[in-house]
């Protein structure tokens, strides 16, 4: 299915290091009238793949859009000026880049990395990762937990995976710190057969800018 994303690249007088959190939080408590900006209805909160996603990629900030969730930061940029986190940066450049992506099961197989930590391991396979005493085994489930991101990124999206997916990856083990909380992550590449847009998160933290795409171009 086509989709329509939206890139917002921040510039700011100051680079700011590792803040996505603290950048969702400030514009959406600012603009708290556009519900995907911070995925709350009220006190609730929104339990659904994220359309606007929040990330700093080699120290630029970047905020991707899909859909309905691009057509807001479109709307919202113009009155988006500075950035008041730790201490306020006042944003120099704003650059939006839109394109129409067709976000799907392939024939051939796509090769990507991650550009930011990747968090697959949830409560309930961190503890089958840990019992398992070997790497190749470990790989084995890890490749299992990339396809059924990708199997809930389609679903959260309405995209229809008529097919079976599998995944290779090539990855090394990190620790991150994810609200407050440290916790074990993934950097690397991996294959599959799907076609993601550029930027697009995976995974857990998919809001704050983790498990964020990149495909690799040979």
């Amino acid at each position: 299915m086509k989709y329509n994303i939206v890139k917002l690249f921040l510039k700011t007088d100051d680079q700011i290091l590792d803040n996505t959190s603290k950048i969702r939080g400030f514009i959406g408590n600012k603009f708290k009238e556009y519900n995907l900006l911070h995925n709350h209805y009220g006190n609730n909160y929104i339990f659904t793949y994220p359309k606007v996603q929040y990330k700093i990629v080699n120290g630029k900030i970047l905020i991707l859009g899909i859909n309905e969730g691009g057509e807001i930061l479109k709307k919202i940029s113009s009155n988006l000026n500075y950035l008041d986190l730790d201490k306020k940066y006042h944003i120099s450049e704003k650059i939006i880049h839109e394109k129409i992506f067709d976000i799907k099961p392939t024939i051939d197989a796509k090769h990507y990395k991650f550009v930011t930590p990747w968090i697959g391991l949830n409560t309930n396979n961190y503890q089958k990762f840990k019992r398992i005493n070997n790497w190749r085994d470990k790989k084995i489930l890890l490749n299992k937990i990339i396809v059924g991101n990708i199997l809930s990124l389609s679903k959260g999206l309405g995209i229809i995976v008529n097919k079976k997916l599998y995944a290779k990856s090539f990855l090394n083990e990190e620790n991150i710190i994810y609200k407050s909380v440290k916790m074990n992550a993934f950097k690397g590449e991996f294959k599959i057969h799907y076609d993601l847009p550029d930027y697009i998160g995976i995974g857990k933290g998919v809001s704050h800018g983790f498990g964020c795409v990149k495909k690799l171009i040979k």
